[in-house]
């Protein structure tokens, strides 16, 4: 029976862009609790003091102050829900688009996705190497694996574990569209056996609008598509969670540079 196209659960909202106490607080804890928007090495350096500000004599303002300092100035994304069609296979593979049973490969436009993972300690951000980082996502007609009528199938899943730079790369293809859902891919970091931290990324819309006149994508066409402006779980993202695209030929890439706070 084909799955029906209907909004999923992936309105429930569990993450949120955090206030800079709320962050500030959060470093000194002990369970993944952010991501940052960072490549390793690549954080700014805080704005020194200026005069007026060091003759300031309000204690807010040097609250204000000692905050900027020690404050990554990378930490700026959410954590969004996992929603229904997470399936942890344990396949570990960089080529996602194929099924490991009967090694049919999924059609759509490649994808190459890349992610550069690192921690955030302090004021600074080191790669992170070891992380587990699962991503999952539906065909190019709307479709999971290994759930309602596709059980037992597992196309465009699978997991790669971060080198000594962070790096973690897919081979996929451009996820396609289902009803009540913007277009986009889940992922899943675990640094630990112990801890992880779930978001989700998405596509310029207008991009999408042309790889969906393409095969296959074409076949469902894009009435009754949800736009980014119209989903819920991408008003949560605050915009720092779509991907930067570029094209090649026919193919498509993007990297994704985050960082995890513990």
């Amino acid at each position: 029976m084909k799955r029906q196209e209907t909004a999923d659960n992936d309105d429930a909202q569990v993450g949120r862009i955090l206030s800079r106490r709320e962050i500030l607080a959060l470093l000194g804890g002990s369970s993944v609790a952010f991501l940052a928007a960072c490549a390793p090495g690549a954080l700014a350096s805080p704005s020194p003091t200026t005069a007026a500000q060091q003759t300031s004599a309000a204690a807010t303002t040097a609250a204000a102050a000692s905050a900027a300092t020690v404050l990554p100035s990378c930490v700026v994304r959410p954590a969004l829900t996992e929603g229904p069609y997470f399936v942890d296979e344990k396949l570990s593979r960089s080529d996602i688009r194929s099924d490991p049973t009967t090694g049919a490969v999924r059609p759509g436009a490649p994808l190459t996705l890349s992610f550069l993972v690192s921690r955030v300690t302090g004021s600074a951000c080191n790669a992170l190497s070891g992380a587990v980082v699962d991503i999952w996502h539906c065909d190019a007609l709307g479709v999971y694996s290994d759930v309602d009528s596709a059980v037992g199938q597992k196309f465009l899943r699978g997991y790669q574990t971060t080198d000594a730079s962070g790096s973690a790369k897919f081979t996929t293809i451009y996820p396609g569209w289902y009803q009540g859902r913007a277009v986009h891919i889940h992922f899943k970091i675990r640094p630990t056996t112990s801890s992880e931290f779930t978001s989700q990324l998405f596509f310029d819309d207008a991009l999408s609008t042309q790889v969906f006149a393409q095969t296959p994508y074409s076949q469902k066409g894009t009435q009754g598509i949800t736009r980014n402006s119209a989903d819920g779980i991408f008003q949560q993202s605050g915009g720092k969670l779509t991907l930067g695209v570029t094209k090649n030929g026919d193919a498509y890439a993007a990297t994704f540079d985050i960082g995890l706070a513990s």
